[in-house]
């Protein structure tokens, strides 16, 4: 039995102790039933996530507050922090697959030397990353389409936040920990108390209180850096002192590369594939930039608005697929290509639903966020075309997810690849010479439609070919 320690900390036994309600068994992701199973680990996810959206979008909301430049400068930011963030998902995404195989095989060895390979690596290759990310700011910014008035804000907010880079990617190891384990419901609340948290500190670090003083937008990435800190902090008592997932003890050398190149194998391909979509991003960002500020600053807005209606789709993407390798390490493949189609479908009929809402309120959406009268016309315009196309794009993202979780990483950066540069960015390019700033828009969301029907055949049909393999058992 798990001792319980008498002098814990309030907010973290708010973390790791359950509420009455909620004392029942963690799903069995190999016999219960799939539809009840995947909803009962999506749910606390997506609910987490929802707060980290929300965090997101509060603090768009504050650094609004300060003018059009700093909008359009945290707008000009979106495709490098994103890029950092992107290969964290990577990491996570390695982490999961390789921890939760070792749970599902008993051994809680392999548990630990993969948990502690999974958070060294990341505070490894956020330390290494550091100053060649800072040197690069004057070079890449520019190029995007960044003018003068913009570069003093963008490097402001971007050192500090790429200080923050090893912690950030320390998260998203010991984050894939605690979803590999099976505690959905952990993993929920980390991420709202962090969201939480980091929303809090944003105004008083951004406009300052007392002796704080107030650092504009710099105080943005400073309250998340703080907030990485804090939540690191909290994973590591519980992987440590609780669940005994990770041992303080350092490997030896050659078990620990031993660990990372079985880590690479997936995290690689994986963390490529993420890393893609800022690629693509700022790619129609320094199209964007030659419509002027206004257009610049409306995107950055869509881009993170983006997350939050599809964030059903994030919390599935991180949810299905530890039911996913858990059957598919059991041979269940059957259980694996239901689960996939059932989840396929659901976020088909939820983005429709979700764009109707969307498109109804875009101009109310827009008024949150600007006062400026062009740039609510910009944000108007995108949310009735884009998200018409969520739906698409949202069976991509599950593909690819699982796609990892069936160990075919390069399926999954395939896959990413064919939506950006197959589909995406060549027909957004062609609706801007043809129809500017709304044929653009309009040829995105064209790519992601084809996108979405293609990759959809692609998975059902190699999860069919699974089912005829020697190996396949009944569920």
């Amino acid at each position: 039995m798990r001792r319980r320690s008498s002098h814990r900390p309030l907010w973290i036994t708010f973390l790791i102790t359950p509420s009455t309600a909620s004392k029942s068994r963690q799903p069995d992701l190999l016999n219960d039933p799939v539809g009840s199973t995947l909803y009962r680990t999506a749910v606390p996810t997506t609910i987490g996530a929802i707060a980290v959206i929300m965090y997101y979008l509060a603090g768009t909301y504050f650094v609004s507050l300060l003018g059009t430049n700093q909008l359009a400068a945290l707008g000009f930011t979106f495709p490098a922090t994103i890029l950092i963030t992107y290969f964290g998902v990577g990491l996570g995404i390695g982490t999961s697959a390789l921890v939760g195989k070792a749970i599902g095989s008993k051994n809680p060895l392999q548990v630990q030397e993969m948990t502690f390979a999974s958070m060294s690596m990341g505070l490894l290759v956020g330390i290494l990353l550091i100053i060649p990310s800072i040197a690069s700011i004057d070079l890449i910014f520019p190029l995007m389409g960044a003018g003068p008035e913009h570069m003093p804000l963008i490097r402001s907010y971007m050192i500090v936040w790429f200080i923050g880079m090893p912690l950030q990617l320390m998260q998203f190891a010991g984050t894939a920990v605690i979803r590999a384990s099976g505690n959905a419901k952990l993993h929920g609340k980390l991420m709202s108390a962090s969201a939480v948290v980091n929303a809090l500190l944003d105004p008083l670090f951004i406009f300052g209180l007392g002796p704080i003083p107030g650092m504009g937008i710099a105080g943005a990435a400073l309250a998340t850096v703080i907030t990485f800190a804090l939540t690191i902090v909290v994973i590591c008592y519980f992987l440590c002192s609780r669940e005994k997932l990770l041992s303080l003890v350092l490997p030896q050398w050659n078990q620990l590369m031993t660990s990372w190149k079985k880590l690479l194998q997936i995290t690689g391909p994986a963390a490529l594939a993420n890393m893609i979509t800022p690629l693509a991003t700022a790619v129609l960002t320094t199209t964007l930039a030659t419509y002027g500020t206004h257009a610049v600053a409306a995107f950055g807005v869509v881009s993170r608005l983006e997350a939050f209606i599809m964030i059903v789709v994030l919390g599935m993407s991180m949810s299905v697929p530890p039911f996913i390798s858990q059957n598919f390490g059991a041979h269940l493949y059957q259980r694996v290509q239901q689960g996939l189609r059932m989840s396929l479908n659901f976020v088909l009929l939820l983005q429709f639903g979700l764009y109707i809402l969307v498109a109804i309120t875009a101009p109310w959406i827009a008024l949150i966020f600007t006062q400026d009268p062009e740039v609510q016309a910009v944000i108007t315009l995108v949310l009735r075309i884009l998200p018409a196309s969520y739906a698409f794009q949202g069976m991509v993202v599950l593909s690819a997810s699982s796609f990892n979780a069936l160990h075919a990483p390069r399926n999954a950066l395939l896959t990413s690849l064919l939506r950006f540069f197959v589909f995406y960015v060549p027909l957004a390019l062609i609706g801007n010479m043809l129809g500017g700033i709304t044929g653009l828009f309009l040829g995105a969301a064209l790519g992601n439609v084809l996108a979405g029907i293609v990759i959809r055949r692609w998975i059902l049909s190699y999860t069919s070919n699974l089912l005829q393999t020697p190996t396949a058992v009944t569920a």
